[in-house]
């Protein structure tokens, strides 16, 4: 694989994001991943997974570069229902996804980790949906995934100016599980999964499928026009001139187009 390294230690695999320097999400990646979930989803050895970013970060986000080759607005939803779909079945996976998460989770990296059952953060990890200081949104079904976790109030805050939370912040809102110094979190990371492995997995996969329950119509629903609008913003003039922007490390000039 080119983005992704997995292995697994009796009945804990270990899924690394490995695109330096950034790990940031290319459809590429997404596809590895999937493909990982194939593997490991029949393996009846593997009972819990830990997923974290090689390097300096989780994921800063998604692969900026790669939405200069879509030029529709159908392009650019049918790019956000993948990622949609996939971290949905994230969500559901019958075996807990753990996201152990240092230096930063933003953007489509946040949305990530959002999907796996339970996060543990640094202490001084960035964690935000900064995307609307591109010019675009989040499509990744992170409109309806923060506000779950840290209230809509909140989650509009952190949307609507892009200013991301620490880890010790996100453990406070209720996005996180637990915050420790980041040469301590991929250990805690695994300790909690060794605790979960050693639970029945057909009671670990019911609670899965349970807490789905907790997902309402409107959910669906709004993640189907997150992928939408998705497409129709990045089709716009401000859309290309954030991404520009971002691509030339200058500041946008938004006109409302």
């Amino acid at each position: 694989m080119e983005y992704l390294k997995w292995s697994h230690d009796q009945a804990i695999a270990t899924i690394t994001i490995s695109r330096p320097p950034a790990n940031a999400l290319s459809s590429g990646l997404l596809k590895e991943l999937s493909a990982v979930l194939d593997e490991i989803e029949p393996n009846r050895d593997i009972r819990v997974i830990v997923i974290h970013g090689e390097g300096r970060f989780f994921s800063a986000g998604a692969d900026i570069k790669e939405f200069t080759t879509v030029d529709t607005s159908a392009g650019f939803s049918n790019l956000g229902k993948v990622g949609q779909d996939l971290f949905d079945r994230m969500e559901k996976f019958p075996k807990p996804i753990i996201a152990g998460i240092h230096g930063a989770a933003l953007g489509g990296g946040l949305e990530l980790a959002m999907a796996c059952h339970i996060r543990i953060v640094s202490e001084t990890a960035k964690l935000g949906l900064p995307e609307l200081q591109l010019g675009i949104i989040p499509g990744f079904a992170g409109t309806q995934r923060l506000p779950k976790y840290v209230g809509t109030a909140r989650a509009a805050e952190m949307m609507l100016t892009s200013d991301p939370i620490t880890g010790l912040e996100a453990v406070r809102y209720g996005l996180a599980s637990h915050a420790y110094p980041e040469t301590e979190v991929l250990e805690q990371t695994y300790n909690l999964a060794k605790k979960i492995a050693k639970k029945s997995p057909a009671s670990v996969k019911a609670v899965i499928e349970l807490l789905n329950y907790a997902k309402t119509e409107e959910f669906y629903e709004g993640m189907n026009k997150e992928a939408e609008l998705f497409g129709e913003v990045f089709a716009s003039a401000d859309a290309k001139e954030g991404i520009q922007a971002f691509i030339e490390k200058r500041e946008p000039h938004f006109k409302g187009e």
